[in-house]
């Protein structure tokens, strides 16, 4: 370029990069030829191919580098769901499956335990069946072997008026029902001084008991004399209207009464008797020795 000359010869060559602008390339401008703005030089000639460059030259805004973003596409909908997420299947049916094999598992095991008792039952040479347990009631009532450490209580003595020794006017008696003695028999006659009843009576052990008697009265008390081992009590026995009868028929007044007395191991005499003073309208049924609360 000489001195003076500020440009080109023509109006294209201003601008370096005016082959890349459409009126630049109508204009006739065009690239270097050795390359050069970052281009690739041509590719060496060769016969009869003709010359092309690396990269062909495109206006600006013309190339498109890669493909365009592609949009998202949008998801199909759920269906049976709602909003959100479906139900879980995959989740029920396993849950299901693991119900089936725990109810196979039990069903396999008792098949098994059945078998095992049956083959049990068969190698002892009984049935495969179960003995029934026998009640409580009767286990009980099995006799034991061994001796029971609690001692037997031995009975005390009972005797029916009948057959004791009778002394005075003391005769027997039947006429009247509801006696409990053999055939109904009972002491009547009692009713005059020096009547009595005596009683042997043998006794397991010493000590303090009661004398029980059953009589019935027409509805009147009564009292008599108790003297034990020729010892009289100091008080009479009583044969009181304890029922609180007013009807006079004796069937109807059958009572029982009692009093201390203290006896010793062996025999002893007991002896009911009316004396002076005595009020012994009364007929006499059984004698009994109980024991002293």
């Amino acid at each position: 370029m000489a001195a003076g000359n500020n440009g080109a010869s023509k109006p294209e060559d201003d601008d370096p990069f005016g082959y890349l602008y459409a009126d630049g390339q109508a204009a006739g401008a065009q690239g270097p030829q050795g390359g050069g703005y970052g281009y690739p030089g041509p590719a060496p000639a060769q016969p009869g191919v003709p010359r092309t460059s690396y990269n062909q030259v495109r206006t600006v805004g013309e190339r498109q580098y890669g493909a365009p973003p592609s949009r998202p596409t949008p998801a199909p909908p759920q269906h049976g769901g709602g909003q959100g997420r479906g139900p879980n299947t995959k989740g029920l049916l396993i849950g299901a499956v693991a119900v089936v094999a725990v109810v196979v598992v039990g069903i396999a095991a008792a098949v098994i335990s059945n078998t095992r008792d049956d083959k049990d039952a068969q190698a002892g040479g009984g049935t495969p069946t179960s003995v029934p347990t026998a009640p409580v009631s009767q286990s009980q009532e099995t006799p034991s072997a061994e001796p029971s450490s609690e001692p037997t209580p031995e009975e005390l003595p009972k005797q029916d008026a009948a057959t004791l020794r009778l002394g005075g006017s003391a005769a027997l008696g039947k006429d009247v029902k509801g006696a409990e003695g053999i055939d109904g028999a009972y002491v009547a006659g009692f009713n005059a001084p020096g009547s009595s009843v005596t009683w042997k009576a043998n006794m397991p052990d010493g000590g303090q008991y009661r004398l029980t008697v059953r009589y019935t009265i027409p509805a009147v008390d009564a009292n008599a004399t108790l003297t034990v081992n020729g010892k009289p009590n100091p008080q009479p026995i009583g044969l009181k209207n304890f029922i609180h009868s007013s009807d006079p028929n004796l069937e109807k007044n059958w009572q029982t009464t009692w009093a201390p007395v203290t006896l010793q191991k062996g025999e002893n005499e007991i002896k009911i008797s009316c004396e002076q003073g005595n009020q012994c309208d009364v007929l006499l049924d059984w004698l009994e020795v109980t024991p002293e609360p």
